[in-house]
């Protein structure tokens, strides 16, 4: 499951039990989060793990931000991480955005996984670019030997819709890096159009942005098939959470739910909403 969290923005303190209970409610094996607060006391990350039972890495904070960004990766079973990585500006230089990766220990093995947030800017489809091929970049060290490892699973926020350029980079739709290319699982087997910023959500009321996916699971390719190849997909956190009779939206972004293929066809038995 990957989801942005929308930081502090908006009511986040009233939000925070909503963020839970969706979570909760959808029980992933494995959480991507972006918009992960950061403060001297904590972290939301780490507030979500202990109510829920996971194991949680991020991404360290940068500068001397009274509260800072994150991203994050969850787990129900213990993981490392492997890499807090910055990812490029469109001039080549180090930005604040980042991907942290981890390796989680799970039933079929150490999995690596990865969770990022590129640009947001709808006019800055370069600098996304950039990211999305330092990303390949990386993936091809972190998943290993293609023929016979784990592959890759990507979860984050990548500010883009799936026929962008960066998104067709990503996707080995356009000239990216050799050896390496993303599969969307949505677009594999999800269910219409996957919006995941929505203007019923009434956190973009004045957002001129049309309904459009830009949340994303992915899993590398070449990989040692049936492993990692999607199954379902489905979306949660679209609709408000009731909190003792009040209705509370958790995020401005809805969440991207997915299934994948395991070794030997161990699959866990998940109930859609």
């Amino acid at each position: 499951m990957t989801w942005n969290l929308w930081w502090r923005f908006g009511p986040w303190e009233q939000r925070q039990p909503a963020i839970i209970e969706t979570i909760r409610t959808a029980d992933p094996d494995v959480l991507f989060l972006q918009e992960v607060w950061v403060d001297s006391d904590g972290d939301l990350a780490s507030v979500i793990a202990a109510e829920l039972g996971y194991h949680a890495v991020r991404t360290d904070p940068i500068g001397d931000q009274p509260v800072a960004f994150a991203n994050a990766v969850l787990s129900r079973w213990p993981l490392r991480r492997i890499a807090d990585e910055p990812l490029p500006r469109r001039d080549g230089e180090l930005s604040h955005r980042r991907v942290v990766a981890a390796a989680v220990d799970t039933p079929w093995g150490a999995w690596p996984v990865a969770s990022t947030h590129l640009d947001y800017r709808f006019d800055d489809s370069l600098t996304r670019q950039h990211q999305a091929r330092r990303l390949l970049e990386l993936a091809i060290g972190w998943r290993g030997d293609p023929d016979s490892d784990l592959p890759l699973v990507l979860g984050g926020d990548l500010n883009a819709v799936a026929d962008s350029d960066e998104i067709r980079l990503l996707t080995g739709r356009s000239n990216g890096v050799p050896g390496v290319v993303m599969s969307d699982v949505w677009e594999s087997c999800g269910d219409g159009d996957g919006a995941t910023w929505q203007r019923g959500n009434p956190y973009q009321a004045e957002s001129t942005w049309p309904d459009r996916r830009i949340d994303y699971v992915m899993v590398s390719w070449p990989r040692p098939n049936p492993v990692g190849n999607p199954i379902r997909a489905w979306r949660t956190g679209t609709s408000p959470v009731d909190l003792d009779g009040e209705a509370v939206w958790a995020s401005d972004h809805a969440a991207v739910v997915a299934e994948l293929e395991t070794p030997n066809d161990q699959r866990r038995t998940t109930t859609l909403p």
